[in-house]
């Protein structure tokens, strides 16, 4: 199945949401001239990125294919965030883009940058990490982090009842990663019997969260549930519960994300520990770089912001969030 052809499945990007929300732009003719796309994203430095990389020229294949003579994309990656300003620049001056999809590397570092090349005619899309100052966009897209932190929390306290122990492990000290948190602990607090006994920082790393883990393992005698926020803060969980030979007494450990391992588990039911996900794919990119071609080819703009939903990932969807060739 084409990626195109699999966007018509259900996905965790909520397609549903469709191109009905474009807006017209006054003084822009829907019989606009070529479409000159650039997309700045981050290196392949870890899978999420690889797969931002990999759906971010994913989305360039199928969408010139479809628009071949309206449509050319050029894909930047850089390792940091000077590199991705200098290579922005080059976008402006040497590419000559007229429409950008930027994921920042860095927020206030890229803000000016962006800003500048608004500031020349530039059509700019922001996908997820915002900037500091947000007239320097004109559209932003992200996933949902309230559901992110939300819905594992929902289904820990249908499928247990309301009552268990629970330790979580958080990413990175950010914005983000606090809205998660008080998602999350916000449904938690409406049940009395189930009780956080700790949180402390994974860093968005299996290494970090095998150390986390081992020490609530070696603190709490009694948990029932792992809230783990990430798939691989979630694998050095597990990895920490099979070495201290806690598979017995832990019902669930939960990530996030949806990487396909993680996926691949869920639909083959083949770890009793592993039942569940949340979606935050970096496919996000495909779906910013196809609203944004679509919508300036026809001469409109996006809404100023736009929220990719998160779903909830189990045996009965997995199917639906499975990408093989996907590095994440």
């Amino acid at each position: 199945m084409s990626v195109l052809a699999s966007l018509t499945r259900r996905s965790a990007l909520a397609l549903a949401l469709g191109t009905s929300a474009l807006i017209a732009l006054p003084g822009i003719s829907a019989a606009q001239e070529k479409v000159n796309l650039g997309v700045s994203i981050p290196a392949a430095t870890h899978s999420f990125t690889a797969g931002i990389v990999w759906w971010a020229n994913e989305a360039k294949k199928d969408l010139e294919a479809a628009h071949p003579d309206d449509l050319k994309i050029t894909v930047k990656t850089s390792s940091g965030a000077p590199e991705q300003a200098n290579q922005l620049q080059d976008l402006v001056t040497v590419t000559g883009i007229n429409t950008l999809v930027i994921f920042p590397f860095e927020s206030a570092a890229l803000t000016q940058p962006v800003a500048q090349a608004k500031n020349k005619g530039v059509y700019v899309t922001v996908v997820d990490r915002g900037l500091t100052d947000p007239s320097a966009q004109d559209a932003y897209m992200a996933g949902d982090n309230t559901a992110f932190g939300k819905i594992p929390a929902e289904y820990f306290a249908k499928k247990y009842d309301g009552k268990a122990n629970i330790v979580a492990l958080r990413g990175i000290p950010t914005t983000l990663d606090n809205e998660r948190w008080e998602a999350f602990t916000s449904v938690i607090d409406e049940h009395p019997d189930m009780k956080i006994l700790d949180a402390q920082y994974g860093n968005w790393n299996r290494d970090d969260a095998f150390k986390v883990m081992q020490d609530f393992l070696t603190r709490f005698k009694d948990i029932d549930l792992v809230w783990a926020a990430d798939d691989d803060m979630a694998i050095g969980v597990l990895q920490a519960i099979r070495q201290a030979g806690r598979e017995g007494d832990i019902k669930e450990v939960f990530g996030g994300a949806g990487a396909k391992g993680m996926v691949k588990t869920i639909m083959d039911d083949d770890n009793p520990l592993i039942k569940a996900d949340v979606s935050y794919s970096p496919k996000f990119i495909y779906e910013a770089i196809k609203r944004t071609a679509e919508a300036r080819l026809k001469g409109e703009a996006l809404p100023e912001t736009t929220i990719l939903p998160s779903e909830l990932i189990d045996k009965s969807n997995a199917e639906d969030f499975y990408f093989p060739d996907s590095p994440f």
